[in-house]
């Protein structure tokens, strides 16, 4: 017996390497030192920053892998992996500086896995990051053949005195929501449960349309950066930022203001994307449950002086991004909520 008969092509692997050596070399900034290949990337700060702060985050893709790999959509988990990182360290004002990734699999499939890590270096080149390395792991026995997990780590850097952290938001503030792209890769544990119940296939439409639902259902978490980046060079007072993961506003919203305030959200000043109501009629999902496992079609949220709140409008029109007041911050109540306005 030899480790390939084992279940591991150690030959398969170095040749995977070289495969995506392209894709991602295309992601390097001017910082990186060296190529692929060594025991750990290296990379400088950037230039011109007089305190830097290092800001890290690590994130996966979830379940959403599950229903990817039934339907033969990698390319797209790879930039979920991107996003789910780098939309976290991004909320500090950070600027994504690094990207590592992780990759286990039962029995490495070339073609599967070059598709994720092509999305993988797609989601860094729109972040402006760097693929500094990784790690693809055959593990068979452990994984059944054809499967896989990702793990992305991100570390991002940013000036002490330019960190957004929440510190000055004040009642009155407004609150500025931005699109989501669907679902995400939140709640899909819920999302397989209900497609258990349906009978539903890659030709299946929502309702009223003609996109496929599985399209809607894998299309891949939009990336914050640019905006971001945008909006912290404008001069506008950007004080808090917050990413809607799993949970939703109710979770990751108060999560961005500071101690004796609250955010006060009107749902009527969106129209809910109509995934959503695809997956509440299917699920006979609850609204509390929607709210609290989605996000809804909010993304990303900004926090501003009301002075400002239609210059970041501006801004995240021009960078192609949907956007509309969502609300605004208040003093706490007596009630001790930190989100109030949605329905129960």
């Amino acid at each position: 017996m030899d480790y390939r008969t084992a279940g591991v092509d150690v030959v398969a692997g170095r040749a995977f390497v070289e495969r995506i050596r392209a894709s991602v070399e295309s992601t390097h900034r001017p910082e990186v030192m060296g190529g692929l290949g060594g025991f750990g990337g290296l990379t400088r700060l950037p230039a011109g920053l007089r305190k830097p702060l290092l800001v890290a985050g690590t994130d996966g893709v979830g379940t959403k892998l599950e229903l990817a790999q039934a339907y033969g959509r990698h390319h797209g988990v790879g930039i979920d992996l991107v996003a789910m990182c780098v939309n976290d360290v991004i909320t500090s004002g950070a600027e994504p500086l690094l990207f590592l990734d992780y990759i286990a699999t039962g029995k490495l499939s070339a073609e599967a896995m070059a598709e994720v890590v092509e999305g993988i270096a797609e989601g860094c080149r729109q972040s402006g990051c760097s693929l500094l390395g990784g790690e693809t792991a055959e593990m068979p026995g452990f994984y059944s053949a054809g499967r896989y997990d990702l793990a992305g780590f991100c570390v991002a850097v940013v000036d002490e005195e330019a960190l957004i952290d929440g510190r000055r938001v004040e009642p009155g503030d407004a609150i500025v929501a931005v699109a989501s792209s669907g679902v995400h890769s939140n709640g899909f544990s819920l999302v397989r449960r209900i497609l258990e119940t349906q009978q539903v296939d890659h030709h299946t439409l929502l309702p009223g349309g003609t996109t496929p639902l599985i399209d809607a259902l894998l299309q891949p978490t939009r990336l914050y950066p640019s905006l971001v980046k945008a909006l912290c060079t404008s001069g506008l007072d950007l004080r808090a930022m917050a990413h809607i993961t799993g949970g939703g506003l109710p979770e990751n919203l108060p999560r961005c203001l500071p101690a004796g305030t609250r955010a006060a959200v009107d749902p009527r000043s969106w129209l809910r994307p109509a995934v959503f109501d695809w997956l509440q009629t299917a699920g006979d999902v609850p609204e509390a449950d929607l709210w609290n496992t989605f996000n809804l079609g909010v993304g990303f949220c900004l926090v501003v002086p009301q002075h400002d709140c239609q210059g970041v409008l501006q801004i995240c029109a021009q960078t192609g991004h949907e956007a509309w007041q969502l609300g605004t911050v208040e003093t706490l109540g007596h009630d001790g909520n930190a989100l109030v306005g949605l329905p129960t």
